[in-house]
């Protein structure tokens, strides 16, 4: 069954928000709209949404600060700024905020479109409760990654590019491959959404450094490598649903891990 995705749009431009409003009503979503955030941040207390387009520039709250306030309490939702600002700087910021994605003004409503089902296709998939891999453990649910005492929060693309990354253990993985798993349509300027989301992910799982490496790999894109020398063990908890086959490599300290048959390729590493 198709789940109903409720989607709060915080946009400012009237004309802006009543028009994707209407092409989310005919796409069979459910929109609420949003004009300033403030109104948002209530909206969000009192209902949960699957989905957020957010704006950046917005009266009262703008919208990097208010996607780090939905992160700070906690709220899951994907989180797609849709804004004019096109910088790098300003996608990073919003991407450092707990954006998981984001369009750029003026965009194609098929192309937004595309993007929502793709969320959507998230939501349906069947989730299993933890997933334990050697000294870590994947929790889908809440997007952690969990080594000893420490846990890592991600967002959700970024818990979906390093499950991954994890299932494909020490394979080189092209941009393309990622892409089309991951985000799972054309994405304009793929191959620096890629790039910048790998750096989150290093930055993130710095914690986590001594057991887990994310190499970039000169000419094809990236693999994650488990450490040298060490067996690999995989296993679940007895509470997850299914066979999940989610693998995560661990290595020791920080250092780059460069072996005789990958000297040259490798660049840089967790």
């Amino acid at each position: 069954m198709e789940i109903l995705m409720k989607v709060l749009i915080v946009e400012d431009d009237t004309r802006m928000g009543a028009l994707l409003v209407q092409a989310l009503n005919e796409d069979g979503r459910a929109p609420t709209l949003a004009t300033n955030g403030l109104d948002a941040l209530e909206l969000c207390d009192r209902e949960s949404f699957d989905v957020v387009l957010l704006d950046v520039m917005l009266p009262g709250v703008d919208g990097f600060t208010l996607c780090r306030r939905l992160r700070d309490a906690g709220n899951q939702a994907t989180i797609m700024m849709v804004t004019a600002k096109h910088e790098l700087e300003n996608r990073i910021e919003g991407l450092d905020a707990g954006a998981d994605d984001y369009l750029i003004k003026p965009f194609s409503l098929r192309e937004l479109l595309a993007r929502l089902r793709a969320v959507q296709r998230r939501l349906e998939r069947p989730v299993s409760t933890m997933v334990r891999v050697g000294p870590l453990t994947l929790d889908p649910r809440s997007r952690r990654v969990i080594g000893g005492q420490c846990a890592v929060q991600l967002s959700a693309t970024e818990f979906d590019l390093f499950s991954f990354m994890t299932r494909n253990l020490e394979v080189a993985l092209s941009r393309g491959r990622i892409l089309e798993a991951v985000w799972e349509f054309p994405h304009e300027g793929s191959s620096n959404v890629i790039d910048q989301y790998v750096a989150y992910l290093r930055r993130k799982l710095e914690p986590l450094s001594h057991l887990i490496t994310i190499q970039t790999v000169r000419g094809i894109g990236y693999r994650v490598s488990c450490v040298k020398n060490e067996p690999l063990e995989i296993g679940e908890r007895s509470d997850c649903v299914g066979r999940d086959p989610e693998r995560l490599g661990s290595r020791s300290g920080a250092r780059k891990s460069v072996t005789p048959g990958n000297r040259d390729d490798v660049r840089t590493s967790l």
